[in-house]
């Protein structure tokens, strides 16, 4: 019996050493990249970027799969259930770590345990715009507008979006009583707010950007915090809207992670391949051209936020009772 246990122990050894020695080596072979977005879409420009400069300091190649659908639950659960060998990460961020988690009856993965953080990217705020004709240019006059005009609407790209979390944080915390009018994406609400169908939306700041541009619309507030994009556009945090008690929403970001699980050597290198690229001039200035502010993070410190975020937005969510459909 001592026998046996003996050559267990030793057979368990040499296979730690194995992995050991070979999270030491990585990378060996290309890296998949997976993409929440589609082909051509900023999202996927993103992760294009990302992966190029990566590769550059890793001196391996990535690969870039793309998986859209489902809010990016597709992408990021299939990263997720990926052996955790480091030859895998996906990218994702406040919807697919914070909000979906907290509404979705039955996630397919643990945000906070089944990842391991690599970093933050850079954070994104979502845009509350009218149209230009709206009795209306910030937080404060909005308020009035929508005490005058009970039943004021606001369109989003969906339930459980963060466009809606964001309209239904202003309603509880300033006291108005917008309705929410879920479309099926921001190139609709685009249309339907040219042709004057409805007055108020809350878009992706990478859709709003082009957007204010033409006129047709103007910039009211942004949700969560500042943003070099938008900077004459006061934000949530600016007009005090808050998590409630105080409590600090952090902006909407971008991050990356791996398969929980995955060898320290190779998160390592990982996460300092992600500081490098995010950190570079040529990514920073892409970055901003995607409405993005670059702002790297640690993992650690992406993780902590994470939770922190999930409990603020989890009580918005039950408040205005936040389905999804």
């Amino acid at each position: 019996m001592k026998q046996v246990l003996a050559t267990v122990l030793v057979a368990a050894a040499a296979t730690t050493a194995f992995a050991q020695d070979r999270a030491a080596d990585f990378p060996s072979k290309p890296i998949r990249f997976i993409s929440i977005s589609a082909p051509g879409s900023g999202g996927d420009t993103l992760v294009r970027m990302l992966a190029e400069k990566m590769s550059i300091t890793l001196k391996t190649p990535f690969v870039v799969e793309n998986k859209p659908g489902a809010g990016g639950l597709i992408a990021v659960d299939a990263a997720a259930k990926a052996a955790p060998d480091g030859y895998t990460i996906t990218v994702g961020g406040a919807t697919t770590h914070v909000l979906l988690p907290v509404i979705h009856p039955k996630m397919p993965y643990n945000a906070l345990k089944d990842f391991a953080y690599l970093g933050q990217v850079g954070t994104a705020p979502i845009v509350l715009v009218a149209r230009s004709n709206v009795a209306a240019n910030n937080v404060n006059e909005l308020i009035r507008l929508s005490k005058a005009q009970p039943g004021l609407q606001y369109a989003t790209w969906g339930n459980g979006s963060s466009g809606h979390f964001c309209g239904e944080l202003l309603n509880q915390r300033k006291g108005t009583d917008m309705q929410h009018i879920p479309y099926k994406s921001v190139s609709q609400i685009t249309s339907d707010l040219y042709g004057g169908h409805i007055q108020l939306a809350y878009v992706d700041a990478a859709s709003a950007a082009p957007m204010l541009k033409t006129g047709k619309v103007k910039a009211l507030a942004l949700c969560t915090g500042s943003s070099a994009a938008f900077p004459d556009v006061r934000s949530y945090e600016d007009e005090g809207i808050d998590g409630g008690t105080g409590k600090h929403i952090a902006p909407f970001r971008w991050g990356v992670y791996a398969p929980a699980g995955t060898p320290k050597p190779a998160l390592d290198k990982l996460s300092a391949a992600l500081k490098a690229a995010v950190e570079s001039p040529e990514v920073e200035a892409k970055l901003l051209s995607l409405a993005i502010t670059p702002a790297y993070l640690p993992g650690a410190t992406v993780l902590e936020l994470t939770a922190q975020d999930m409990e603020v937005w989890k009580q918005v969510a039950q408040t205005a009772a936040i389905k999804l459909d």
